[in-house]
């Protein structure tokens, strides 16, 4: 076999059903709405025919339903997502522990880690308040503007953050708040350093403040994560904030220890 074949073999996809199947799902999932089997084919540049036969092996499969608008994800997506997340100790644990915190347990919580530059969100306690924020399960945000995601980078050194950013990194403005440059989120996450805690004041929803903190593997091979609390702004004091990133380093604490993680739901 010639140096031309090994190139040429490298360069095809070994598995394009595969391959298609998955960005079908990716599609799905970006436009969140049904899509029809002509919508689905002009995202993916095949035939209606080819992403027909998709469908059909994904319908089976239970990953795709089809609705009276067309075709959207289907339950056994939300199932794997659900085992994705399960399989870290600390998530399974992180309901008993924001349950047993009198302050987390009013509280709507959430866990995220790091993918590529967003904050990508995995488990999510639904507390006492009335908040909703557009945060659902399997949705994300740029790192730099959320308080989750400036949790996890405030692990990482400047260099580090400045390599996974870009030299020229420049954010989206989501609100008025929002950083534009690396030099306005280095200024944060070194607060972030400092206070143990990160803060997001209204810079990825009007109307929010976000209030998160690191939480370290609990055991080898497991990712970096955060722990983070969205708060009407209305609401977000100085004194609820202080008392709010208090609690979630509570919880981190026991979320890392599994012997303080028993002892909560004891």
């Amino acid at each position: 076999m010639t140096a031309g074949d090994d190139a040429d073999r490298a360069g095809r996809d070994p598995a394009p059903a595969v391959t298609r199947s998955i960005r079908l799902l990716e599609v799905l999932a970006e436009a969140r709405r049904p899509l029809t089997l002509t919508e689905l084919a002009t995202a993916l540049g095949l035939a209606k025919s080819s992403t027909a036969n998709l469908c059909l092996a994904l319908e089976a499969a239970r990953m795709v339903d089809r609705a009276p608008q067309g075709y959207r994800l289907g339950l056994r997506t939300a199932e794997l997502g659900g085992a994705f997340a399960a399989q870290f100790n600390q998530v399974r644990e992180f309901y008993a522990v924001c349950d047993a915190s009198e302050v987390l347990r009013g509280e709507l919580v959430q866990v995220a880690l790091l993918d590529g530059v967003d904050a990508l969100y995995i488990a999510r306690h639904e507390g006492a308040q009335s908040l909703r924020i557009g945060t659902p399960l399997g949705s994300r945000l740029p790192a730099a503007l959320s308080a989750t995601g400036r949790a996890l980078l405030s692990t990482l050194d400047d260099d580090a953050v400045v390599a996974l950013l870009g030299p020229g990194a420049e954010f989206p403005a989501l609100t008025e708040n929002s950083p534009r440059t690396l030099d306005e989120l280095r200024e944060r996450l070194a607060r972030a350093r400092e206070r143990g805690w990160a803060l997001d004041a209204e810079e990825s929803f009007a109307g929010i403040v976000g209030v998160a903190v690191p939480l370290e593997g609990w055991a080898p091979g497991d990712p970096q994560l955060a722990l983070g609390v969205g708060i009407p702004a209305a609401e977000a004091s100085d004194e609820r904030v202080t008392t709010v990133a208090a609690a979630l380093q509570a919880a981190a604490h026991q979320l890392t220890n599994p012997f303080s993680a028993a002892a909560g739901r004891g």
